[in-house]
């Protein structure tokens, strides 16, 4: 059934030029995993165990975690933090929270109780230097919770010091145009689930569609309730790389899968490479570089 409904693991490689990289973190790794939904229902153990082995055959230098990792009820977070001990990294593994880890009351202190015992770092608007001075992770506190205020971390780093930023919802990134951000790692969109080849993520044209639709029939069709309006705004930036002003944004499609399933839409491991980017003023954004696919087959080069 989990097969059938998510379709198998991908591992997606890209690129990123940074401006103002340290040259001793040319060639950094780092894997990034989201939107896991671990409660029996949406993401299979084969599902789970295959990405926890993908991202150790890669050896990174850090993995980021980008919410989501339980769905209505936060018990499952205690089996799901002993599964991630299980990640292989040379620098640890950091992570933010996402909408279903903060709801119901009390969910935000169990999950991240239970990844900080397992030992994972859990940032919520901090700083955090597992690369050192010259590149800080920066993490966030979910776009929804109260408490979402860029402010506090951004606004203690110097503008020329390149940064990563993590932050479960993409349409963060409207509001942090306002700082330098060299990559935003993000999720919650699951890539849209249902992709149409040639037209993209269904949910990023079903609002003109929509309108055309009787209000009786929308409850009745994915994508059409008004809950799944609400999901994002920026559904332009439901999957992949995506300037947004000056700064760079990664969307992780997620590992979890909610019905109706998943079209030309596989659950996703990513794979990152920083590279140093040369003969660039100080202070500039990063450049997808390169996208490759490894499972089944290595695909071209895509320059963007």
């Amino acid at each position: 059934m989990h097969k059938l409904l998510s379709g198998a693991l991908r591992v997606d490689r890209l690129s990123i030029e940074i401006a103002g990289l340290p040259t001793a973190l040319d060639g950094t790794t780092i894997v990034q995993l989201s939107d896991l939904h671990f409660d029996g229902l949406r993401l299979s153990d084969q599902m789970l165990g295959a990405a926890i082995a993908a991202s150790n055959q890669v050896n990174p230098d850090l993995v980021v975690l980008t919410g989501d990792y339980v769905t209505d009820d936060p018990s499952p977070i205690e089996e799901l933090a002993l599964r991630l001990q299980q990640l292989k990294s040379r620098l640890g593994i950091y992570a933010v929270l996402g909408n279903h880890d903060i709801y119901p009351n009390g969910s935000k202190e169990k999950v991240s109780s239970a990844l900080t015992q397992a030992g994972i770092r859990v940032l919520w608007n901090q700083i955090a230097y597992p690369f050192g001075q010259g590149l800080p992770i920066v993490g966030l506190a979910d776009l929804w919770s109260r408490e979402f205020n860029p402010a506090i971390a951004l606004s203690q780093l110097d503008p020329s010091v390149p940064r990563i930023v993590l932050s479960h919802n993409p349409d963060s990134a409207a509001k942090l145009q306002t700082w330098r951000v060299d990559l935003q790692l993000s999720g919650h969109t699951h890539g849209g689930q249902i992709v149409i080849p040639g037209l993209g993520p269904v949910p990023t044209w079903y609002q003109t569609v929509r309108r055309s639709v009787p209000k009786r029939l929308r409850g009745w069709i994915p994508y059409m309730r008004e809950e799944h309006h609400k999901v994002v705004l920026h559904w332009e930036w439901a999957q992949g790389f995506h300037y947004v002003g000056d700064n760079g944004l990664y969307v992780n499609r997620g590992l979890g899968t909610y019905l109706p399933g998943r079209l030309f839409c596989p659950p996703e491991v990513t794979v990152i490479t920083l590279v140093t980017q040369s003969n660039s003023p100080t202070i500039a954004s990063p450049r997808l570089t390169a996208s490759s696919r490894l499972q089944p087959k290595r695909i071209s080069r895509l320059a963007i």
